[in-house]
C-alpha cells in the first residue's frame, strides 16, 4: 500500500515484519568502538519539527545490553517484545511486556536483555535532548557499592 501525506510526512507506515516498519531505516544503537554497549539496533519512528517528542524503538539481541548513562532529559519507555532488568537510578527491575518505565532526568540507566530472547521497547524523548553523560570512575564506584546493581552492572541477573 502507498504512504499518504500531508505536506510530504507520512501519516501512515505499515508493518512489516518482525518489529519493523516500513520507510524506517533499522540502525546501529549508537556510533562508538569502546563497548559500552552490545548488539542494540534502533529504529526513529516518528521525528518531526512540529512534535516536541521524538519515538523510537530499540531492541537489544538476547544477552546485550544498553549504554549506562543518564541524560538531562527523561525518557518513557514501553516494553514490546522479551524481557530484561533495568536499572534506574538506584533500582534494578525486572521488565517484561507492556511494563512501563520512566526514566527522571540525570538518573543513571541501562537495559539489558535475557540471555533466551530479544529486549524491545519504545523509548519517548524530548527532540530537541543533550548528549548522553557516562560515569566517571568515581560514578561506578558509587553505584558498585550496591550489591545489587553490581550484579546488575557484571550481567548476572540477565539469564532470568
Amino acid at each position: 500500500m502507498a504512504e499518504t501525506t500531508i505536506r510530504d510526512r507520512s501519516i501512515h507506515r505499515e508493518a512489516v515484519g518482525d518489529y519493523r516498519w516500513e520507510g524506517v531505516d533499522c540502525l546501529p544503537y549508537k556510533d562508538d568502538d569502546r563497548a559500552l554497549f552490545k548488539t542494540v539496533t534502533r529504529q526513529v519512528l516518528f521525528s518531526d519539527p512540529e512534535l516536541s517528542g521524538e519515538l523510537r524503538y530499540f531492541e537489544v539481541a538476547p544477552g546485550g545490553f544498553s549504554t549506562l548513562e543518564r541524560h538531562h532529559h527523561m525518557h518513557a519507555v514501553l516494553i514490546l517484545r522479551g524481557r530484561g532488568h533495568c536499572l534506574v537510578g538506584s533500582e534494578v527491575r525486572r521488565v517484561e511486556l507492556h511494563d512501563l518505565v520512566t526514566v527522571p532526568p540525570l538518573t543513571w540507566h541501562q537495559f539489558r536483555a535475557t540471555l533466551g530472547e530479544p529486549l524491545g521497547f519504545l523509548c519517548m524523548v524530548n527532540a530537541g535532548r543533550d548528549k548522553p553523560q557516562l560515569p566517571s570512575a568515581e560514578d561506578l564506584a558509587k553505584l558498585r557499592a550496591d550489591r545489587e546493581i553490581a550484579t546488575f552492572l557484571d550481567n548476572r541477573v540477565a539469564a532470568s
